[in-house]
């Protein structure tokens, strides 16, 4: 395992040990910039439906930071899944389930690789896509 894997992980376990504001409670430091050593750097976007305006957090995962409002857990939520951003395969049976109109986008560098990944939530297979990485998409309202 590497080491900002690891740190992941045991931040992933412990809670975030970043100061929050959901009390209404200020903190002059509540998010951390990415640094151009970042190994994992990704800008997530977010629509919760099509006229909707969009939410857009910066996350890195090696150190953990960005101004995503949950951090830890989307590093955790990606680092746990294989391949996270590859589309379902080509070809492949979907229910014709639908979880709701929300997109999201994906882009940056994970593993020193570049991303450039679409989420949504139109079938079986991306509803199953999306929810293995929730974390990563914040909290986006949920279709009714």
């Amino acid at each position: 395992m590497t080491p900002g894997l690891a740190m992941v992980m045991a931040v992933a376990a412990c809670g975030s040990e970043r100061p929050s504001t959901s009390s209404g409670e200020s903190s002059p430091t509540t998010s951390v910039s990415p640094s151009a050593s970042a190994k994992e750097t990704l800008t997530v976007r977010v629509k919760p439906s099509a006229k909707a305006p969009a939410k857009t957090w910066t996350l890195t995962c090696d150190p953990v930071g960005g101004d995503h409002p949950k951090a830890a857990q989307a590093c955790a939520a990606v680092a746990k899944v294989k391949d996270p951003f590859q589309p379902p395969p080509t070809g492949q049976i979907c229910t014709k389930i639908y979880g709701g109109p929300q997109v999201a986008t994906v882009t940056g560098t994970w593993q020193g690789k570049p991303v450039e990944a679409r989420f949504t939530r139109a079938d079986g297979c991306e509803l199953h896509r999306w929810q293995k990485l929730a974390p990563l998409f914040g909290d986006s309202p949920q279709a009714n």
